[in-house]
């Protein structure tokens, strides 16, 4: 996805397709096409960027995500807003952590050690 394209479209526009690669990338993960998940993290974080660099940081535009049904999708707004509401994200990562719902789970439970240790500074 271009960059350009990206700019052209409305900050409701690039939460679905945020919500949509989430989705995508859970399924690659179930079936081991890590390759498939790498291209759809390169192009969740170009959507962050996208946001990010809005007037006024449109990545809360995706903290409704919170609530989606997609565990992957849960995840990917938690990593994208983290910095903007540091005790809603951590609650959200002690929940998917508690899930038991791997490999989410599993990324959340790391995070949650990698922010306590002062590994994980989300930007």
């Amino acid at each position: 996805m271009k960059r350009m394209k990206l700019h052209d479209m409305s900050s409701d526009q690039l939460v679905e397709r945020f919500a949509a690669i989430g989705i995508q990338q859970d399924e690659a993960l179930l079936w081991n096409k890590i390759a498939k998940f790498n291209q759809l993290y390169e192009q969740k974080r170009v959507i962050e960027e996208e946001l990010k660099s809005r007037a006024g940081d449109q990545r809360s535009a995706l903290l409704p995500l919170y609530q989606h049904s997609n565990w992957q999708v849960r995840l990917n707004a938690v990593h994208a807003t983290l910095a903007l509401d540091p005790q809603a994200g951590r609650q959200m990562l002690e929940t998917i952590a508690n899930s038991r719902h791997f490999p989410q789970a599993g990324d959340a439970g790391m995070s949650l050690v990698n922010l306590d240790r002062g590994i994980y500074k989300p930007r």
